[in-house]
């Protein structure tokens, strides 16, 4: 395979670190961007050819420019970002406060954003690069209690699907990962934030609650072998706009299909009357 370079972020722990082993293990450049250097230093140290790390915060938009700069110091190009860092807040939506819902709006949709568009110059000039988003099943469906982190990813997906169209006549590739539940740590509670339950929504939540507590260390899926699928779609010719990862994910995801689309059936007649009578059918370029 022809080696590439990519940036992770959040490549400490998870879906990022199982991603920068295994470009690594191919042979690949993997520029760590973390916020903890030390966490990743073990990489540095086995790959220090392959490996730079670079101090990286997620939400701060003004890095993301360096963050490429240096990329491309080091490497000569880049070829795969992955916009992974991320995290979640479990409440209600009166309980979740303004703070919490912008600093989530930060790390899934405004960070990733600024580092896109840092990245875009240099794919464009080579005619090729790939972008991966790191999105959820919470990014296509959403639940109570997960309002915050489904909103974010919402964004994210609205946001990448436009970005897809508009960078793929200059060979540049959007993947948006939907996973379900890996063992990754997501859920562990030194990530996982449950805001303070109010009397109101204690026992609306509470099974939620306990779900996504209770999961650490029992999901279903293998962060390794999710890296080697997604790895080895950057080294093909063809990628997915949307690529669900784990058995659940596939069959939640088509089940909000089918449930979106059979709402639409229903209310289809009702909706058609909001038009003016006797007006042609629009034509629009996409």
């Amino acid at each position: 395979m022809t080696t590439q370079t990519w940036i992770i972020t959040g490549a400490s722990r998870g879906f990022g670190r199982a991603l920068a082993e295994s470009a690594l293990a191919a042979c690949d450049h993997v520029v760590a961007a973390v916020r903890r250097p030390e966490s990743v230093a073990d990489l540095e140290a086995k790959y220090p050819d392959n490996c730079l790390i670079a101090k990286f915060d997620a939400r701060d938009i003004a890095a993301a420019a360096d963050l490429v700069r240096d990329t491309l110091d080091r490497f000569g190009q880049l070829d795969v970002l992955v916009n992974n860092a991320g995290r979640a807040v479990v409440g209600a939506v009166e309980e979740v406060s303004d703070a919490q819902l912008r600093e989530l709006m930060d790390l899934h949709l405004f960070g990733p954003a600024a580092l896109v568009r840092a990245a875009l110059p240099t794919m464009r000039e080579r005619g090729t690069g790939t972008i991966v988003q790191m999105s959820s099943q919470g990014g296509r469906t959403s639940f109570p209690g997960v309002s915050a982190y489904s909103a974010s990813k919402f964004a994210l997906e609205g946001w990448s699907e436009a970005l897809a169209g508009e960078v793929a006549p200059f060979g540049i590739r959007v993947m948006l990962v939907e996973p379900s539940r890996f063992r990754t740590g997501f859920n562990g509670g030194d990530v996982l934030e449950f805001v303070e339950p109010s009397a109101t929504y204690r026992d609306v939540l509470a099974n939620v609650r306990a779900d996504m507590a209770g999961t650490d260390g029992r999901q279903e899926g293998d962060p390794a072998r999710a890296a080697e699928i997604i790895v080895s779609l950057a080294h093909g010719d063809e990628v997915p706009l949307r690529l669900p990862l784990g058995r659940e994910a596939v069959e939640r995801i088509s089940r909000a299909y089918r449930r979106g689309l059979d709402e639409v059936e229903q209310w289809a007649e009702t909706a058609r009357s909001a038009d003016f009578e006797g007006v042609s059918a629009s034509v629009r370029p996409i």
